[in-house]
């Protein structure tokens, strides 16, 4: 298994929301960025719709609040982290617009970058 671990990589600004976030939230999302990184998929990540396939987002509900980190699969031979938030809608699950167009606009520059 060891020699199928792709390397993860972060967008700097997902790094750093990132770090907010409680550590227990931070290792159980670390955890599933590993299953990702060996090829699997952790059951807190699921598809994101309307990104076309390869793009994934962690979704864990951590005491009162709900934590969010999206990642790719398909840019390069990295497993990318594209956005961590901390979900501050209180009107639904569905993940909000302007990070969505965060996260597409960070596609774009990496696919960019990576060509």
């Amino acid at each position: 298994m060891l020699d199928t671990f792709r390397k993860i990589s972060w967008v700097k600004d997902a790094v750093k929301e990132f770090k907010r976030f409680p550590k227990a939230a931070r290792e159980e999302i670390e955890g599933a960025l590993t299953l990702a990184a060996q090829g699997e998929k952790a059951e807190i990540a699921k598809p994101m719709k309307g990104m076309g396939t390869g793009v994934f987002e962690i979704a864990l509900k951590y005491s009162t609040d709900a934590y969010r980190t999206i990642y790719a699969v398909k840019i390069d031979e990295k497993i990318w982290v594209l956005h961590a938030f901390k979900k501050k809608s209180k009107t639904g699950i569905k993940t909000p617009k302007k990070d969505i167009d965060l996260v597409k606009s960070r596609i774009k520059i990496l696919k960019g970058i990576t060509k």
